[in-house]
């Protein structure tokens, strides 16, 4: 972020400091202390059932991370791209699973016909994002075995999280939309893109139509934002992910940002940088006062964003949480929000790097205060920034105005000064801030 201070060719004539006219963008919108997304991932239907309408009735925001492939009226669907699964099933008796096949069997691993494979597919995964290839290349040829033997009874098998959407549809998402709330992927079926191939392009498929289907339904404005699913990190899944998406939640590479995920215990306080993104996890074990403190904690500083990641609710999904004890968490959270910025993960993403890649100029003369407001980012990031200028202790009153928007305004002060906090937005034209008057006399 870049402020440059411009004085007039009679700097003196009215402004009595040299700090009037000075213009800084606050750290969060409206000058508050810190922010806060409330996000869900899966899209199960008690989600909405339950926990939208608490957040509609206190006029929370929220972003819902969705698995596209079961949504009623989706265009891609869960499958397996390359060469037929008998094939595979019938090479695994002579060739063991290793690191030249292993993504192949596992990409194919859910498409087999059976009912059974999912906690083996799980698990393999698991024990490969750890980094125990090894022993993921053992559960796989396990379940191969077992498919090989007719171990497994032939038929379809959903994934929890699958199953959970069931009744989610295409126009009860662009009704949620339409109200404010924010929806991205959280690809196709679930699955764990750490181990999909990307040689017959399974990867690409979860990551890409799922991408497509909502851009198709929703629009542009939804494909901004995803989270690859198991909240993964892994070097493999990010390689592909990171490039196909402006922000993942998953991983964030802003160098001016630090980021704490769910499963670590680093506290968000020892940190020097501009911003810290924190995420926690509200589950079965959370207690109550420990999810207050969070918000606590981000209250204490200055440079906090609090990732609330929810998953069940109600005794559907991963870790519910009923919807009793969410209402009072999210009391607490609208109860402060006057020091807390509650808003989508695209509009926070957007006004962070929105306000680290801004120039702002102010010019001054005696009757006015102009600022320019420019960034070169992408058309995409249009988030209003909010400015703070210092203005002369004569103004009591200000209006703001910036093309058609006119707003007026009353002086506030801290210890540097008088000054007026507005919102603003970059490459839209000179901002002009002028004092008010009444029969003559300034206000």
């Amino acid at each position: 972020m870049k402020m440059i201070f411009r004085l007039s060719l009679f700097p003196f004539l009215f402004f009595s400091a040299h700090v009037n006219g000075q213009t800084e963008i606050t750290k969060w919108q409206d000058g508050k202390t810190g922010a806060v997304s409330i996000t869900y991932d899966d899209g199960s239907i008690n989600q909405f059932r339950y926990a939208l309408p608490l957040m509609k009735r206190l006029k929370l925001p929220a972003t819902f991370y969705i698995i596209t492939g079961t949504i009623d009226g989706s265009k891609y669907h869960g499958k397996f791209i390359g060469r037929p699964v008998q094939e595979i099933i019938a090479e695994t008796a002579s060739a063991p699973t290793s690191a030249d096949n292993y993504f192949e069997r596992a990409s194919a691993a859910k498409y087999l016909g059976y009912i059974g494979p999912n906690k083996y597919y799980d698990s393999s995964a698991n024990f490969y994002e750890d980094g125990k290839e090894a022993i993921a290349y053992h559960v796989m040829d396990e379940l191969y075995r077992k498919v090989r033997t007719g171990s497994l009874k032939k038929g379809t098998e959903l994934s929890m999280e699958v199953a959970d959407e069931k009744g989610l549809t295409w126009d009860s998402i662009k009704k949620y939309a339409s109200q404010g709330y924010e929806f991205a992927s959280h690809t196709i079926t679930h699955a764990h893109m750490a181990v999909l191939d990307t040689t017959n392009t399974n990867m690409f498929y979860e990551l890409e139509k799922s991408k497509e289907d909502i851009k198709d339904h929703l629009g542009e404005k939804y494909t901004f934002t995803a989270e690859i699913p198991f909240g993964v990190e892994h070097p493999r899944a990010m390689k592909y992910s990171l490039p196909a998406y402006a922000a993942l939640r998953n991983l964030m590479t802003d160098p001016y940002m630090q980021e704490i995920n769910r499963g670590y215990k680093t506290q968000p306080g020892m940190s020097d940088k501009e911003y810290v993104q924190w995420q926690r996890g509200g589950t079965t074990k959370t207690p109550l006062p420990l999810m207050k403190s969070w918000v606590d904690t981000t209250l204490a500083h200055d440079n906090i964003w609090l990732v609330l990641v929810f998953h069940g609710v109600d005794s559907m999904g991963y870790e519910p949480l009923s919807h009793q004890l969410l209402d009072t968490y999210f009391q607490y959270i609208k109860m402060n929000e006057n020091n807390l910025w509650v808003a989508t993960f695209s509009d926070v993403v957007k006004y962070m790097r929105e306000r680290m890649h801004a120039n702002v100029t102010t010019d001054k003369t005696n009757d006015h205060i102009l600022v320019h407001l420019k960034h070169s980012l992408d058309p995409i990031y249009n988030i209003p920034l909010t400015l703070k200028t210092y203005v002369p202790d004569g103004w009591k009153h200000v209006e703001v105005k910036q093309g058609n928007y006119k707003k007026q305004l009353s002086v506030q002060k801290d210890t540097k000064g008088n000054y007026v906090l507005y919102r603003a937005n970059a490459n839209q034209g000179t901002i002009q801030l002028v004092p008010q008057h009444f029969q003559g006399k300034l206000l």
